[in-house]
């Protein structure tokens, strides 16, 4: 397993899978473990993937002062992954919450990043609203569904302010476009790597400004790809769109059917999808 030193001594882990064309450089949601982003349904089969455990995660060390958890500051990691492993510029992915990160790391080193990727991405770097209501007019999508009712039960529960650990645990059918053996397994396992200090830590107060942000991604030049997914209620696709919007070239595209971990619930329309976005010829 490859690692590499933090610019505070830290040492952080990565992960390879592929051997196709330039790397792409993953960051994960959470902040968590990378192992469940996995192949990205496939995408190993065309581009090399990077994946990072970032600090307090999966196989990276935990740092002594978690304070350097805090997003804004886990950009240095990002730029010195970049530094380590000898590339002049990066294709950047990230999902969910890693894209505050990847958000705050392009208005930081635009000129770092060849193209970016923002997988059914947090708004949170950049200020969107997001309200209890966007989440549940896309709930209500999935009414047809066996486990709807207990579901949304609980949805209306963590929107009236009264969330639980129960209450988070019923709403995780919400997160897949397909309630299957597949989507347990893999609740499962990311609930196993959630590590709550490094969450706070994360999310602390000063991670975020998102007037400078905003104001930095209206100037960024590089391609950005966006993809929604049709029934997630973490980033629904009309947010995504007003995401979108905050770059001067972005595409969005908003896979039918999926939820939050798009790649899981059509490995093959997302891999094409993505894939072609990064082709040279775009």
């Amino acid at each position: 397993m490859p690692t590499f030193a933090a610019p505070d001594g830290t040492t952080l882990a990565f992960h390879v899978s592929g051997e196709t064309g330039p790397p792409v450089l993953c960051i994960p949601g959470g902040p968590a473990a990378s192992a469940y982003l996995g192949e990205l349904g496939g995408l190993s089969a065309y581009r090399q993937l990077i994946r990072l455990d970032l600090r307090g995660t999966g196989d990276s060390a935990t740092p002594r002062d978690l304070a350097t958890c805090r997003c804004d500051r886990m950009v240095d990691d990002i730029e010195a992954l970049r530094a380590h492993l000898g590339l002049e510029r990066v294709d950047l992915l990230a999902h969910c919450g890693g894209a505050n990160l990847a958000a705050r790391y392009a208005a930081r080193h635009p000129e770092r990043i060849s193209r970016l990727m923002l997988i059914t991405p947090s708004v949170r770097a950049v200020g969107l609203p997001l309200t209890g209501a966007d989440r549940q007019q896309i709930a209500l999508l999935r009414r047809k569904e066996p486990w709807f009712p207990e579901a949304y039960a609980a949805l209306e529960e963590i929107v009236a302010g009264r969330p639980s650990a129960e209450s988070r645990q019923a709403i995780a059918p919400f997160s897949y476009g397909r309630w299957d053996d597949v989507a347990r397994a893999h609740q499962a396992a990311s609930d196993a790597e959630d590590n709550g200090e490094v969450m706070a830590a994360f999310a602390a107060e000063g991670a975020f400004t998102p007037d400078a942000t905003r104001k930095a991604l209206a100037d960024f030049g590089a391609p950005v790809f966006l993809l929604a997914g049709a029934v997630d209620l973490a980033a629904p696709p009309h947010v995504m769109a007003e995401y979108a919007a905050l770059f001067p070239d972005a595409e969005l595209v908003v896979q039918p059917g999926a939820g939050h971990f798009p790649w899981l619930d059509d490995e093959e329309g997302f891999t094409e999808t993505v894939a072609g976005f990064l082709t040279p010829a775009r």
